[in-house]
């Protein structure tokens, strides 16, 4: 990988294995826009930032410096890990997994902010994602802070806190106020300490995130998997399900617990990865759907 500055721009060139309408399109994050072709504009760590990406030969970050690409974005990109290692320990003797990769091989798994994140799923439930993106943008625009172009911060939960389930459900958040009231409460408190939560094994994080109403095991492996560095869950939707019953298991009924056991056996440490590579696969392909 390498980057250079270039006026306002961070260039990166000699890159593998990332495709930014891939990576912000496979459902994982909801704070951007599209802009162009291959050219977007990303809301994430209180900063916008525009990216246009040229096939494989170059990837335009502005504004930006090669101090805060280095700083921020390499981490939330995840560019500096690597994904041909990964890729070929998922597709090792499975077809079905390297189908789902090379349809969309230039997917990364991001690491957004914990908090954003948690309340963007908390939001994300039986929602499309337009309605979810609309819904945060209005939450941001009601109680963020104004950054550029238009764009808004999202609101810290000290902030969120202050507001009444009613005003939330003005932002179009529907029966989910009460649950995000939940959280931005108990982050708030203190109750939840969510700078601490990364430094949990895996499993004492999960049960400390479902300790917020309305956060069930989806919610919960989503935030942990797309902001807390927690590689090995799998998260598991009705596309997820569809997709693994429809591949795996003969397209049989079978429960959630049994498709866990199956990837953590089958994909370890990055059971996560394999997840993202099936979803957006299942649902840009409509697999398993009857």
């Amino acid at each position: 990988m390498r980057y250079v500055q270039e006026d306002d721009k961070v260039v990166l060139t000699d890159f593998s294995d990332f495709d930014i309408t891939e990576t912000l399109e496979c459902g994982q994050c909801f704070r951007f826009d599209k802009t162009d072709e291959d050219e977007f504009v990303v809301i994430a760590v209180n900063k916008v930032i525009y990216i246009k990406q040229y096939g494989m030969e170059r990837v335009e970050f502005y504004p930006c410096t090669v101090s805060e690409f280095e700083n921020i974005w390499i981490k939330y990109f995840d560019l500096d890990r690597d994904y041909i290692k990964i890729k070929e320990i998922l597709s090792e003797d499975d077809s079905i997994m390297k189908e789902a990769i090379e349809f969309a091989s230039g997917i990364r798994i991001l690491n957004q902010e914990p908090y954003e994140c948690l309340i963007s799923f908390i939001i994300s439930q039986n929602n499309r994602i337009p309605m979810i993106k609309k819904v945060i943008e209005n939450i941001s625009r009601e109680y963020g802070n104004d950054l550029r172009g238009g764009y808004y911060s999202f609101p810290a939960a000290e902030v969120l806190n202050r507001v009444s389930e009613e005003e939330l459900m003005k932002c179009k958040t529907g029966f989910r106020a009460k649950y995000i009231k939940d959280a931005v409460e108990k982050l708030s408190s203190g109750e939840i300490l969510i700078e601490n939560l990364k430094d949990m094994e895996t499993d004492e994080l999960r049960r400390e995130l479902l300790n917020i109403h309305g956060v069930g095991p989806k919610v919960a492996d989503c935030t942990m998997l797309f902001s807390m560095g927690k590689g090995e869950v799998f998260p598991i939707d009705v596309w997820v399900r569809r997709v693994m019953q429809y591949f795996y298991f003969n397209d049989e009924e079978v429960s959630m617990k049994k498709i866990h056991t199956f990837a953590d056996e089958k994909w370890g440490e990055y059971a996560g990865f394999a997840q993202q590579y099936l979803f957006h696969y299942a649902r840009i392909k409509q697999i398993g759907k009857k």
